[in-house]
């Protein structure tokens, strides 16, 4: 299992090798979602009482550092 930033762990032997949060079975996507939908830190805090709050912030700065990649989607011939 490999950790980022002490708090994100991929484990492909875990939700099909997604990036969960602490070793939990719960996804950063799934933190995602719940952000993206507008629910707040609180409410997600609420339905998965194990998280803390840096859990979430973790999860903002995960997919925030993926977006620091260059994507390109040109196609070659």
């Amino acid at each position: 299992m490999e950790y980022i930033a002490d708090r994100i762990t991929i484990d492909p032997d875990l939700c099909n090798g997604k990036p969960t949060i602490r070793g939990k079975r719960i996804t950063v996507q799934t933190i995602l979602g719940f952000l993206s939908a507008g629910d707040s830190k609180e409410d997600i805090l609420e339905q998965y009482p194990s998280l803390e709050a840096e859990d979430i912030d973790a999860c903002l700065r995960f997919a925030s550092k993926l977006m620091e990649n260059q994507y390109d989607f040109r196609q070659t011939a």
